[in-house]
């Protein structure tokens, strides 16, 4: 069994749904998941939040916008007249039951129901094409198997069990399903958040015991740096599951962050590919490391540094204990930790309950907060290179600087208003150590 996903720019329009078509028509036996076409999910935020606004003509208004954009993509799609009108009645019916919902009195609990419209008539009309175009293909509902433990989390023996119980993919073929969406603990639909269709991918995968997981997006695989701020950016042709879950963490915008796991434990590689070119290599990632320099580069911006100093740290049995106890009551996840002999410096990114966070931690000792600041991180064989990284980023102000345990990482904090000259100086490093393995290797060679 093959896992393919593909992402909301990749089902933008009709002409790169025809291309994702053709894409899987090399394929037999595969569960295709698929995100909302790209910009439907923003939109249906909007109706969500016109709605908590009691702006309900608005929230019907932008709802209609939505489901004309899905009439025309079967108009663009199909070209006999009846299956046309079949399926804009069937995209109208979809949207019926949402309007119902809108227009009554907001309803919190309700809110996942609009969201998950995106991807369940992307997937719906996807897979009327396929059948249209001859694909024996079969249209899988996501919220029958994909359900939140007490934990909020996704459980791939949870749904392995789902699957069971439901028959879904039990005979070879090909199947289309919805990435992101998922029921809550109660059973209401919910969501995996941004990015979520990736973690629907691996999860799945990872239940099917799929032999390879394709992730489809609109570039060449998993770059070595941000192309938004560097040039001459590469793809990374080969990750280990530890590096490649480091950057997706850490900033590279074509992974979740949660998404490898669930293949990892697994060992089911992952391949992110380009539906815009689908002969390039991309890039390939499974247990295996391979130490080969400084790979890639990845940031993330809004972070926040916490300092909490207490002269009484020393030789302090428990104190860490503490410190950490207090995150864990707020439910707020630490990205990176520094410690001294009387301070720990930690960073976040939800400071949604940062006042009540602070107040805690000033139990400890006295607290600082440093805003605006941005998490690089570097993955690769960093002992060969550290020197390297270090004095590429001598000129900027580093605040926080943290080797990770398995040294295939290091983290640096520094301000954001430096963060793009910061990955250009690393950039340069990481090109200049490419040169000489390459001038080294042939010299070997010679």
């Amino acid at each position: 069994m093959l896992i393919l996903k593909f992402g909301g720019t990749s089902l933008a329009n009709a002409e790169r749904i025809k291309n994702v078509a053709e894409i899987i028509s090399a394929h037999n036996n595969c569960v295709v998941v698929c995100s909302a076409m790209a910009g439907v999910t923003n939109t249906l935020e909007q109706v969500n939040m016109r709605w908590e606004e009691s702006n309900k003509t608005e929230a019907l208004a932008i709802l209609d916008r939505v489901g004309n954009r899905f009439e025309i993509l079967c108009r663009e799609l199909f070209n006999d007249q009846d299956i046309i009108t079949e399926n804009c009645l069937g995209v109208r019916e979809m949207f019926s039951s949402i309007h119902q919902i809108v227009a009554e009195k907001f309803n919190e609990e309700l809110k996942g129901n609009i969201l998950s419209l995106g991807e369940l008539v992307t997937t719906w009309i996807f897979n009327n094409y396929l059948r249209y175009l001859g694909k024996e293909s079969s249209f899988v509902n996501a919220l029958d198997f994909i359900q939140l433990n007490d934990q909020g989390e996704p459980v791939p023996a949870n749904i392995a069990q789902k699957i069971q119980e439901t028959g879904s993919f039990s005979q070879p073929g090909i199947y289309i399903t919805q990435g992101f969406i998922c029921l809550d603990p109660q059973g209401r639909v919910s969501n995996l958040k941004r990015g979520g269709s990736d973690y629907t991918a691996t999860l799945l995968g990872a239940a099917l015991n799929a032999s390879l997981i394709e992730i489809w997006t609109d570039i060449d695989g998993l770059h070595n740096n941000d192309p938004r701020y560097v040039e001459d950016t590469q793809p990374v042709r080969e990750l280990s599951f530890a590096e490649a879950a480091e950057l997706a963490y850490f900033g590279a915008k074509i992974l979740h962050p949660s998404c490898v796991w669930p293949a990892r434990e697994q060992n089911i590689p992952i391949q992110l590919k380009n539906t815009l070119n689908p002969d390039a290599r991309g890039t390939y990632i499974q247990s295996r490391l391979v130490s080969d320099g400084i790979k890639a580069i990845a940031a993330k911006d809004n972070i926040t540094v916490l300092r909490i100093t207490s002269g009484r740290m020393f030789n302090a049995y428990g104190f860490l204990h503490k410190l950490f106890q207090i995150f864990d009551e707020f439910k707020i996840p630490v990205d990176v930790v520094t410690t001294s002999e009387i301070s720990v410096s930690v960073t976040i990114e939800d400071t949604t309950l940062l006042a009540g966070l602070i107040s805690r931690l000033q139990s400890l000792g006295r607290v600082s907060v440093e805003n605006n600041r941005s998490i690089i991180c570097v993955v690769g064989n960093i002992q060969q290179h550290l020197v390297d990284v270090i004095q590429a980023v001598k000129p900027f102000k580093t605040e926080m600087v943290s080797l990770g345990a398995s040294s295939n990482n290091i983290t640096l904090v520094v301000l954001q208003e430096q963060k793009i000259e910061a990955l250009q100086a690393l950039h340069k490093t990481l090109k200049n150590n490419t040169v000489n393995r390459q001038e080294s290797w042939i010299q070997l060679q010679i």
